[in-house]
C-alpha cells in the first residue's frame, strides 16, 4: 500500500500538490505576522484621516526620466507612487508582508515555491484588470531590460508560470533561502498591454501606466513634478491602504543647492522637510518667524530602524586600496570627535557597525552562536575578529590628531610606503587619490579629512560634480573614494549579496560599491540568508558585521537614531510612530 501511495504521489504534478497548501493573507520572515487575517488597518495610521489638500516637497538635483525601473537616466522623487507590488510591508515589524495586488499567498513549509492569487478588483489606471500575464511579464521584462539589480535580486527564481487568470506561481532554485517568497512579493507589477510596442529600456517623459494611489498630473523636467491622487483608486479600502495616501496632490520642486532649498522652505515655498544636516538643525531655524509664532513646527522623532552604514567608501578595484593596512591607516586621519564637536554641535554618535541602532549590531567579542559560523572561516578572516572588539579610531576632539597619525604612518610603513621629500610614495609612485562628492555640503567635512591626510604625505583631492555625472561615475565605478550610505532593514537577507557579494562587484549600477570580493564574506551572507529563525539571524548578522568591519572596507561616519522634521503647521498626523520611523504618507492636510 505504501509503495502504491508513493507512486501516486510521484505522478501528481507539483501544481496539483500546491493546491493542498492553505492560502494566507500575509507572511513573516520568521514566525507569524503581527496582523491576523481580517485586520482592519495598521496600528500606526489614523483610519479616519481626511483626504484632500496638497503637500509640497523638495528634492535636490535634477531628473530626466519617468521610468524608475531602468539604469538609464535619473527619475524624480516620488517616481514609485504610481506603481504597486504584490504585497506590502508593515512599518512596525522586522519583516512581514501583507497582500496588496495579491489577495492571498500559498507557501509550503520549505518555501521552495510560492503562489499568489490576485485580487479580482485590482485595476490599472486605464480600468483594465491586473492579471497573471502582467505578473509574468513584469518579472521577465525587469530581468531582461530593467536595472541590473533586478537580475541579481531575482536570480534565485527558477521560473514563473501562469496557473490561471489570477493565479501565478514562482518556483525557486534549490537552496536554503526562506526570504524568497517575500522578495517576490516586492516585485513591481507592470502592465503588459501598455509596454507592448514601447522600448522599456529607454528613458521616457511619457508617464508610464500604473495601478497605484497616485499618477503623474503635470511636470516640468528639472523643475517640478506633481502627482495626483487617483479618485477611484481600486485599493483605497484595503487594510494595507487605510489611513494612507491622504493628500490629493504631492508636488516636488527641484533645487540645485541645499542652502537655497532651506531658504525656500522658510519662505513658504514648500511644506515639509527632513533635516539631515546637524548645523542647520541647530542654528538655521532660529530666525524662522513661523517657528516663533506657532505657524511652523520643529521636532525630532526617535526611531528603532537600523541606521546602516554611512562612510567614506574605498573602491577596492583601485590597486591603491587593496591592502587592508592602508585602508585602516587612512581611517586614523578622520577626526570624528573634532568634526562632531565643531561642525555638528555634538549631535551624532560614531558608527561602529554596519547595523548600528539595532540589535543586529555586533559588540564586544563574538558570542557562542556567532563563533559557530565564524570558526570554520578562521583562516580566511582577520584574527582581530576573535580577539578584539571593533572600535573606530578616536581622538580627544581638540584637533590634536598626532597620536592617530603616528599609528597611521606605522601601518603605511608596514605596507611598504615611505615619505620622500614630503610625499608618501611606493615604488616611485605617490599616494594620491580623489574623493568624489555630489553635494557641496560635504566639502566642509571632507576637506579637514584631506588636510589630515596631507600630513601623512597623501594627496587627496576633493571634487564635487553634478548629479548626472556623479550617478554615471558610480554606476561604472569610476571613482577612488565616495561618501556612501548602505541602508539596512530589521531583517537582513538577499540584499546583503548585492551589498557585499563577489558576484555583484562588477555589475553595472550595482550596490557593491566598494567592489568587495571575499569568499568568507560570501559564506557569511549565505548564512544570513539561510537563517531559520530570528535568533540565528541576529547572531549570523553580527558575525557578518564583524568581518566587514575588520576588513576596513570603509571609514565609518556617524548616526543619530532620530527623524529630524520641520514643517508648516497645516498637517495632522497619527499619535504613534512605528519602529521604522515617521511615515509621511500617513499624515494629512487639516481641513
Amino acid at each position: 500500500m505504501r509503495a502504491v501511495l508513493a507512486v501516486l504521489l510521484f505522478l501528481v504534478s507539483p501544481a496539483a500538490l500546491a493546491e493542498t497548501v492553505a492560502p494566507v493573507h500575509g507572511l513573516a520572515m520568521h514566525g507569524a505576522p503581527k496582523y491576523p487575517s481580517g485586520f482592519q488597518h495598521f496600528d500606526y495610521v489614523n483610519a479616519d484621516a481626511p483626504k484632500g489638500g496638497e503637500i509640497r516637497l523638495a528634492e535636490i538635483g535634477g531628473w530626466d526620466n519617468l521610468n524608475p525601473f531602468i539604469v538609464k537616466g535619473d527619475p524624480p522623487a516620488g517616481s514609485d507612487l504610481p506603481f504597486e507590488t504584490l504585497m506590502v510591508s508593515s512599518a512596525d515589524e522586522a519583516f512581514s508582508q501583507y497582500g496588496l495586488i495579491a489577495e492571498s499567498v500559498e507557501v509550503p513549509a520549505d518555501r521552495s515555491w510560492v503562489i499568489y492569487t490576485l485580487r479580482p478588483k485590482a485595476r490599472w489606471h486605464d480600468g483594465k484588470p491586473i492579471t497573471a500575464d502582467d505578473v509574468v511579464f513584469s518579472f521577465q521584462i525587469l530581468k531582461a531590460k530593467g536595472h541590473p539589480r533586478y537580475r541579481f535580486y531575482y536570480a534565485a527564481v527558477d521560473k514563473v508560470e501562469k496557473l490561471a487568470e489570477r493565479r501565478v506561481r514562482f518556483t525557486f532554485k534549490p537552496g536554503d533561502n526562506r526570504e524568497l517568497p517575500l522578495i517576490v512579493g516586492q516585485l513591481p507589477i507592470l502592465p503588459k498591454h501598455y509596454w507592448q510596442g514601447r522600448d522599456f529600456g529607454a528613458t521616457t517623459l511619457e508617464p508610464p501606466l500604473g495601478s497605484g494611489p497616485y499618477k503623474v498630473a503635470r511636470f516640468e523636467t528639472q523643475r517640478s513634478i506633481t502627482y495626483e491622487r487617483v479618485k477611484d483608486y481600486w485599493g483605497a479600502d484595503l487594510p494595507v491602504r487605510k489611513g494612507e495616501n491622504n493628500f490629493d496632490r504631492i508636488r516636488y520642486d527641484t533645487y540645485r543647492d541645499t542652502t537655497v532649498a532651506l531658504e525656500a522652505f522658510k519662505g513658504g515655498e514648500y511644506d515639509w522637510r527632513l533635516e539631515n544636516e546637524a548645523k542647520k538643525w541647530a542654528t538655521a531655524y532660529e530666525d524662522w518667524t513661523a517657528l516663533k509664532d506657532g505657524r511652523g513646527k520643529k521636532q525630532a522623532f526617535a526611531n528603532q530602524r537600523p541606521a546602516g552604514m554611512q562612510a567614506f567608501a574605498f573602491n577596492l578595484r583601485r590597486e591603491l586600496f587593496t591592502d587592508a593596512r592602508v585602508r585602516r591607516a587612512l581611517s586614523y586621519a578622520f577626526d570624528f570627535e573634532w568634526t562632531n564637536k565643531t561642525l555638528f554641535y555634538g549631535q551624532y554618535k560614531r558608527t561602529g557597525s554596519f547595523f548600528a541602532n539595532s540589535e543586529l549590531a555586533s559588540s564586544g567579542l563574538p558570542s557562542a552562536q556567532e563563533l559557530k559560523v565564524l570558526e570554520p572561516l578562521r583562516a580566511q578572516i582577520p584574527s582581530e575578529v576573535f580577539t578584539t572588539p571593533y572600535a573606530p579610531p578616536a581622538t580627544e576632539g581638540d584637533g590634536n590628531i598626532r597620536p592617530n597619525l603616528r599609528r597611521a604612518m606605522a601601518l603605511l610603513e608596514e605596507a611598504g610606503w615611505k615619505v620622500v621629500e614630503g610625499k608618501l610614495t611606493k615604488d616611485g609612485q605617490p599616494f594620491a587619490f580623489e574623493i568624489l562628492l555630489v553635494q557641496p555640503t560635504w566639502e566642509r567635512i571632507t576637506l579637514p579629512f584631506a588636510r589630515n591626510l596631507a600630513r601623512l604625505g597623501i594627496e587627496a583631492s576633493v571634487r564635487t560634480v553634478d548629479t548626472a555625472q556623479y550617478k554615471n561615475r558610480l554606476d561604472h565605478y569610476d571613482f577612488d573614494m565616495v561618501v556612501h550610505v548602505w541602508g539596512q532593514s530589521q531583517s537582513p537577507g538577499n540584499e546583503q549579496s548585492g551589498f557585499w557579494g563577489s558576484e555583484s562587484a562588477d555589475e553595472v549600477g550595482g550596490q557593491n560599491l566598494a567592489g568587495i570580493k571575499n569568499k568568507a564574506v560570501d559564506a557569511l551572507v549565505d548564512q544570513v540568508i539561510a537563517a531559520p529563525d530570528r535568533e540565528s539571524l541576529v547572531a549570523r548578522t553580527r558575525a557578518l558585521d564583524r568581518v566587514l568591519l575588520w576588513n576596513h572596507y570603509v571609514i565609518p561616519h556617524w548616526h543619530l537614531g532620530l527623524d529630524r522634521l520641520v514643517w508648516w503647521d497645516k498637517f495632522g498626523r497619527p499619535d504613534g510612530v512605528p519602529s521604522s520611523g515617521v511615515q509621511l504618507m500617513t499624515w494629512w492636510v487639516r481641513p
